[in-house]
């Protein structure tokens, strides 16, 4: 028997406007709404909608049969408030199906357990809070940001009361074994670990319209096949992609809906086939082994760490700055402030710090509002140096102290106390230009 797990992540960020350093201390509007609308609806109208109305179509036609997951990020589901609120009622529609199960995760889409695990917490506690009100679910099963995970992480998840967790079925991080089972970590003997089964899910999130590939076209029976082929093999074979893939990353035009419209059928024609929610998947089967993972492991890039969110100077300075912050921040007592830190802690704006411009290049530069990541980079420290003015810093001094190389705030303070104007192409770049290969 094997057992079909669907989850998407849905998550849009708020990205940064282009903030100047001559505004600091005068504007404390850092967020592009206009950008942010203009992302929110176009997406929804392509994905969001036309695909949750196909989602819905399929429980019908099938009924309990066909289930899936969501983890939708608490910046989406303000933004979907917002912008997009037939995106919202959509999601509630599915809900009350009873054939969704919506995940668990930091409101921000943060990397605050690597920082913070006070602040993770706080973020895990309001996502849950804000999907029960929603959706009428408390989530019993977590997926940390971009299925980033390590022993550390399930052990914290167990005590947390988590039954499972999600997480990336890397292939330095398995060896011989089979991500169509369940694990548990060797620090949490009482949590789940459900593994993503990369090959089958990027078959369709990165594959599907390739017509270089060597299986295309992907039909529903030649996939349905593959599926199959782990009957015998295996309990569960986990889907995990972006909900974008359906009409956004993979057009509308390359046959995705209707893909996705005829497989469920299809995989239902095997008699031994079904389809799990997660806690389903953790309740009906039991581990088959233990993983010890020391280093975090991810879903992103070829190399399934970190790196893609700190593997450079600018991105581990933007990082360690930001949440040292923190407690200031909430002395404070300023909602506004308090909440615009919390915004700011979303991966995203780390992610387009990156300056991986090799295999994964094409991935970080969707959706990138910076032309470089240098730009990205300039913004997010333009806007932290508001927010240590606003927490009291002196203001005039550099209060981030970046490298061991003369700091960029240090060099825009300076700029900005002659008198001259600074612009991203006026920085140093042969100070930055060796961070271009640098690895963790």
């Amino acid at each position: 028997m094997v057992s079909v797990c669907f989850y998407f992540q849905v998550h849009q960020p708020e990205r940064l406007r282009r903030y100047s350093v001559f505004e600091i201390g005068k504007s404390h509007d850092y967020f592009d709404e206009k950008k942010n609308r203009e992302v929110l609806q176009k997406v929804a109208g392509k994905c969001y909608l036309p695909m949750n109305r196909l989602l819905l179509e399929l429980i019908k036609q099938h009924g309990s049969k066909f289930k899936v997951s969501f983890s939708i990020s608490g910046v989406a589901l303000d933004q979907f408030e917002r912008y997009a609120p037939e995106v919202l009622e959509s999601f509630k529609e599915l809900a009350a199906t009873g054939c969704v199960e919506f995940l668990a995760e930091t409101y921000y889409h943060s990397l605050s357990f690597l920082k913070h695990t006070e602040e993770f917490d706080r973020q895990v506690d309001a996502h849950s809070k804000r999907i029960e009100e929603l959706f009428g679910q408390t989530p019993k099963v977590f997926r940390n940001t971009e299925l980033i995970f390590n022993n550390e992480l399930a052990h914290h998840l167990q005590g947390r009361g988590f039954t499972a967790v999600l997480a990336e079925g890397a292939d330095h991080i398995l060896g011989w074994r089979s991500p169509n089972h369940l694990y548990t970590a060797v620090t949490a003997p009482g949590i789940k670990v459900l593994l993503k089964n990369y090959r089958l899910s990027d078959d369709v999130a990165f594959r599907f319209s390739d017509k270089g590939w060597k299986e295309h076209p992907l039909t529903v029976q030649k996939y349905a096949q593959w599926v199959n082929a782990v009957n015998g093999n295996g309990n569960v074979v986990n889907l995990f992609m972006d909900y974008e893939t359906f009409g956004e990353h993979q057009w509308a035009d390359t046959g995705i809906f209707q893909f996705m419209r005829a497989l469920p059928g299809e995989l239902l024609k095997h008699p031994d086939n079904s389809f799990k929610t997660p806690s389903e998947v953790a309740a009906a089967f039991q581990p088959v082994g233990v993983l010890d993972m020391h280093s975090f492991v991810s879903w992103a890039d070829l190399e399934r760490d970190l790196s893609a969110w700190l593997g450079n100077n600018m991105q581990r300075a933007a990082m360690e700055e930001l949440y040292a912050m923190r407690d200031m921040v909430y002395a404070s007592g300023d909602t506004k402030l308090i909440d615009d830190w919390r915004r700011l802690t979303t991966s995203d704006h780390f992610y387009y710090m990156c300056t991986k411009w090799f295999s994964d290049g094409d991935v970080h530069k969707y959706f990138n509002p910076y032309e470089t990541p240098y730009d990205g980079y300039i913004a997010f420290m333009n806007v932290l140096n508001d927010v240590a003015l606003r927490v009291g810093a002196p203001r005039g001094q550099p209060t981030l102290s970046l490298t061991e190389r003369p700091s960029l705030l240090v060099a825009q303070l300076a700029l900005a106390k002659a008198g001259k104007g600074f612009d991203a192409h006026d920085a140093p770049r042969p100070e930055i230009a060796p961070l271009s290969v640098e690895r963790t």
